[in-house]
């Protein structure tokens, strides 16, 4: 029988509306859902073939514990769970809370599970989070606490309104990222109204709809964006009535830029002078600029520094907290915090005394803390919808620190990589078994949420993560395993007209045993969960974040529709996401309640970041090392890679081996050809690769995809290992982010190295 039902896409942050077809628990057909009310039915080409992610020859179905020779048993779920509890009980108590970290969680629309999860580190007495965000966005968040006051102040742009779009270091007509971008992207084009100007040393997709290209010398992006920003000054482009009404400061900034030698910056970065005042006149001058960045400008050279130089240029021009401009944004998951360095309560990491941004550690020291000589060393180490050994910088020291811990536990709903290293391994429901949303709703001024209901049964011998990490905390006696009087309550109020009586008993659960606080999603799971409909327990942690929500934004939750007064509104915010099933605007802003998210006390935005400041004066180019002369691009978008769910290869209609683009006129010096078998070699690796002539890319300069190096059903690797060739230290000094944008390798023709 064929059902038709309504989800989201988990590929990337953007979650398109999803409407399928279902048949004896497969997916039949994928379309977009017209209903939803943030995409509208639209969907690119990946999102069609979420099968392989749902049914795959590597899907878990039950508990596995590693043997003494390296092979997996079939245990019970009590057997698992109780002998983890006991092991991680042992590790905190002997060795305090720095021996354990949790790393990963979450996935690209498998936040629920993070309300639970990271319950394991405050039993565990651990400040140690580690995830993707820490090897991409943290200098980013960073960047945003010194400007706005608070590492949560996040911005988005809003393309889809702009005059004058500048897109830098990012590809959205593979990578997204931004409202239904391949039809933005077209509208753009077609408009003679509209500009559009591509930042990249690619000629990518994006780059051949723009109206202007400047194909930079890959890792000089610091250098241009400088160059913009010193003309703006200099040409007397930039806002002083925004500057003086909503920032302070900027004498320090102009100062620094009027110095800047801009021709010298245009020459680094290989673009034409009178293309980059074209574009500084352009931006500046327009009615409604944006500008959007992405993974190009943040795992390549002076990733912190590119953060701060972006934002300068929509503040320092007054493109921001304007219709088609930059904005800041609200979030009704909180997915990331504020852990500022200076404050001492925040832990620093033993071996490299690193310090949290967001609340997350970069994920290229951890191996380092794990091999760590002295008795503070991490030991234990929970992995939650994560593939570190694969994804995260430099594979080889992963696999020797994963190995040598006491304990590694793997949640996840397929045998890894990193779960072939596990001690234990967990199996999870997929993300289309159980109630699920994502955090990444970044919008500025309409904002929706989705909370997505099950298409299908849970898999037999599999459990969903909230279900997982209670019963892991009630085995390590962090909490009851029942709580009658909130249970009787919950049970007692079954309209929850108001969920009053409900919330009342919690505060006095609470009130009277504090050490139960922060296991409050659990607790809400085990006690309000059981009294919620279609079996929607998951999402009970979603009527504490609703009811903040509409306290923090309460005229904006009204204006979209929600009744209710100050005591209300945030529990029939609460009963209108649990009710909709293809999602609903939660918030309508007016641009004007943006300025009330500056968490600065005086509500203006800082502009001098004196580390940002010495670093750009100090602003050296690198030279290009002889034994490694070609730059490679590591995690490049295409048509046919996406996240590391699709783990079977049959889902790719094209590129197959995640092919090295190379411009033909190195190839030819290589004496390479499309098809070609080569060695591309780093200072830390080697990997085999298979050569795509292609003059998209500069030369010197080669791409490889992410997406591949999977191991599908034992198999060889798939693929390209990316990891192999980076290298942890070579990485943003202030937030650890890596370099994977900028890796020097050295390449050579595989007949040519096996001749010698």
């Amino acid at each position: 029988m064929t059902t038709v039902d309504t989800t989201a896409c988990i590929l990337c942050s953007r979650n398109c509306g999803l409407s399928v077809e279902l048949e004896d628990n497969q997916f039949k057909k994928i379309k977009g859902d017209k209903n939803h009310p943030l995409t509208h039915g639209y969907i690119c080409q990946k999102a069609a073939r979420l099968e392989h992610y749902q049914n795959n020859g590597d899907r878990l179905t039950s508990p596995l514990q590693r043997q003494a020779d390296g092979t997996f048993k079939e245990v019970s779920w009590d057997k698992a769970l109780d002998d983890i509890a006991q092991r991680l009980v042992e590790i905190r108590d002997q060795h305090g809370g720095n021996a354990f970290a949790f790393a990963g969680g979450g996935g690209q629309g498998n936040h629920l599970g993070g309300a639970y999860s990271q319950q394991l580190l405050a039993v565990m007495k651990s400040f140690f989070s580690y995830n993707a965000l820490g090897q991409e966005k943290t200098g980013d968040f960073w960047i945003n606490g010194r400007l706005f006051g608070s590492q949560t102040c996040h911005t988005t742009e809003d393309v889809e309104h702009a005059d004058y779009v500048l897109f830098i270091g990012t590809n959205p007509f593979q990578a997204h990222g931004i409202p239904n971008a391949r039809d933005t992207l077209k509208h753009i084009k077609k408009d003679p109204e509209r500009t559009m100007v591509v930042v990249d040393p690619r000629v990518t997709e994006t780059a051949k709809m723009a109206d202007i290209h400047l194909q930079l010398r890959p890792g000089s992006d610091s250098w241009l964006m400088s160059a913009l920003l010193a003309i703006i000054v200099r040409d007397n482009l930039h806002d002083r009535n925004f500057l003086a009404k909503h920032c302070r400061d900027f004498d320090q900034v102009e100062q620094v830029l009027r110095n800047i030698p801009i021709a010298d910056y245009a020459v680094q970065a290989d673009v034409p002078l009178e293309v980059l005042e074209q574009v500084a006149d352009g931006y500046a001058s327009a009615k409604r600029a944006c500008l959007r960045i992405d993974l190009g400008i943040q795992q390549t050279l002076n990733t912190t520094l590119n953060g701060y130089l972006e934002k300068l240029l929509y503040l320092v021009t007054g493109n921001f907290g304007i219709k088609g401009g930059n904005n800041l944004h609200s979030f009704i998951i909180p997915v990331i915090g504020h852990t500022d360095e200076r404050n001492p309560k925040y832990r620093r990491t033993v071996h490299h005394g690193m310090f949290p941004i967001a609340g997350i550690y970069p994920p290229n020291i951890l191996p380092d803390e794990i091999l760590h000589e002295g008795e503070d060393r991490v030991r234990a180490v929970f992995v939650d919808s994560s593939n570190p050994a694969v994804t995260w910088t430099n594979s080889d020291a992963y696999e020797r620190a994963f190995s040598s811990l006491e304990l590694l536990v793997v949640v996840d709903v397929a045998m890894t990589e990193t779960a072939r290293l596990a001690h234990y391994v967990l199996p999870a429901a997929s993300q289309f078994e159980k109630w699920e949303a994502t955090g990444f709703n970044l919008e500025f001024p309409v904002n929706g949420f989705h909370l997505r209901h099950p298409l299908f049964p849970v898999k037999e011998g599999t459990l969903p993560e909230p279900e997982i990490y209670t019963r892991l905390l009630e085995k390590m006696g962090a909490i009851p395993d029942r709580f009658p009087k909130l249970e009787r309550i919950a049970r007692l109020e079954p309209e929850f007209t108001h969920y009053g009586a409900y919330l009342a008993g919690f505060a006095a659960t609470i009130a009277r045993n504090p050490k139960l606080a922060p296991f409050a999603a659990s607790i809400l799971y085990r006690t309000l969960g059981k009294a919620l409909p279609n079996d929607a327990a998951a999402a009970a942690p979603m009527l504490a974040l609703s009811i903040i929500y509409a306290q923090k934004h309460y005229k904006a939750v009204k204006r979209a529709g929600h009744a209710g007064n100050r005591l209300t509104l945030g529990s029939n915010l609460f009963k209108a996401i649990l009710a909709g099933r293809s999602g609903v605007i939660i918030s309508e802003h007016q641009f004007r309640d943006l300025w009330d998210f500056i968490a600065h006390k005086d509500r203006r935005i800082h502009l001098a970041i004196p580390e940002m400041l010495n670093e750009l004066t100090s602003l050296t180019p690198r030279t290009r090392s002889e034994d490694y002369p070609f730059v490679l691009m590591a995690g490049e978008r295409r048509s046919y890679n996406a996240n590391q769910i699709y783990r079977d290869p049959a889902w790719r209609k094209m590129d197959p081996h995640g092919s090295m683009r190379m411009h033909p006129q190195d190839a030819e010096t290589l004496a390479l050809t499309d098809g070609d078998r080569a060695q591309c070699r780093s200072e830390h690796g080697t990997i085999e690769v298979v050569i795509e002539v292609d003059d998209s890319v500069r030369t010197g300069m080669v791409t490889l995809p992410h997406g591949y190096g999977m191991r599908y059903q034992d198999s060889a690797p798939i693929g390209p290992e990316l990891n192999r060739l980076t290298d942890g230290h070579h990485c943003d000094p202030l937030s650890k982010t890596p370099y994977h944008k900028h890796v020097p390798v050295q390449i050579e023709k595989i007949a040519a190295v096996e001749a010698v």
